[in-house]
């Protein structure tokens, strides 16, 4: 089933029958905020007022064209002014292929640079998503380029890929900021494990790489298990709870999420938004059977 998922998540075809369906719509506010910014950013107020700090994401992938590049580039401009006019706890997540990776690797990097530099006017921060294995060594060769100019750039690594710890030793040695997860696309096993132990395994030995370094790093997670494993850790290291962060995704685990914030550590939600929400939910759709049933009771409900 989540083989199958993961493909339909690349299918134009049920992207534009799953989209046009109300109940389906409705459904997907469960993972996403919204189709506009002010959803987003209302999304983010309320977390803030809870405690969480939160990175918004404009939803899209794969652009065909460069102007639609350069309109991701200043949509992400503008929820930088936004986030600052609000006065919110919030950063920027984004996707390479949505500057248009597969079109022009320079002018994806240009664009990259261009936002980060506005976050940089603000104080703030850009994470660099990871997305399929075709993308990794791009993604990390981008991401270099700009760290090299400038320290509001980080980057995401996937547990599930065999590469990932050699991956992290290499940014570590940069000093670059990593959002570690275990990952969401369906990959061949030569490139990543098929088995979920060892996908743990890997996520538990990334971690207790990243966290001495003494660089701010996020724990994105919502398995207890992986969680237990990184409280231990920076316990046994006398790791301060202010040194890294967890990060969760926008309605997954909400109770945990806040638990963790009165545990006294930091906690940052993930907020995905934009009209391009399908291959997002179908990813979220294939990570958990529960996700799964939610959608199949209330679409047949509606």
């Amino acid at each position: 089933m989540r083989a199958v998922l993961l493909r339909l998540s690349n299918s134009p075809r049920m992207a534009g029958w799953v989209t046009s369906h109300k109940t389906t719509r409705r459904m997907s506010q469960k993972f996403v905020a919204g189709e506009e910014l002010e959803q987003a950013l209302a999304a983010a107020k309320v977390c803030n007022g809870s405690g969480l700090k939160v990175s918004l994401d404009l939803l899209g992938e794969s652009v065909t064209n460069a102007e639609q590049a350069r309109a991701a580039r200043e949509s992400y401009l503008r929820i930088f002014d936004r986030i600052a006019e609000e006065k919110l706890e919030a950063n920027v997540s984004l996707k390479l292929t949505q500057l248009g990776l597969d079109l022009d690797v320079a002018m994806c990097q240009e664009l990259l640079e261009s936002i980060v530099a506005h976050a940089t006017g603000y104080g703030n921060f850009v994470r660099v998503d990871m997305e399929g294995s075709a993308y990794t060594q791009r993604t990390i060769d981008v991401v270099k380029s700009v760290r090299a100019k400038t320290t509001a750039v980080g980057i995401v690594m996937q547990s599930y890929l065999r590469r990932t710890e050699a991956d992290a030793r290499d940014l570590l040695a940069l000093g670059c900021r990593i959002r570690l997860c275990k990952g969401a696309y369906k990959e061949p096993p030569t490139v990543a494990f098929p088995a979920k132990a060892d996908v743990d395994a890997n996520y538990v030995r990334v971690m207790k790489l990243l966290l001495p370094s003494g660089i701010y790093h996020g724990i994105a997670t919502h398995d207890p298990k992986m969680i237990q494993a990184t409280e231990l850790f920076v316990a046994e290291k006398g790791i301060g709870k202010d040194q890294f962060e967890f990060q969760m995704l926008y309605g997954i685990r909400t109770d945990l999420q806040r638990e963790l914030v009165k545990r006294g550590y930091n906690m940052r939600v993930y907020i995905p938004y934009g009209r391009d929400w399908f291959p997002y939910f179908m990813r979220r759709l294939a990570e958990r059977p529960a996700n799964m049933l939610f959608f199949l009771k209330n679409f047949f409900r509606g």
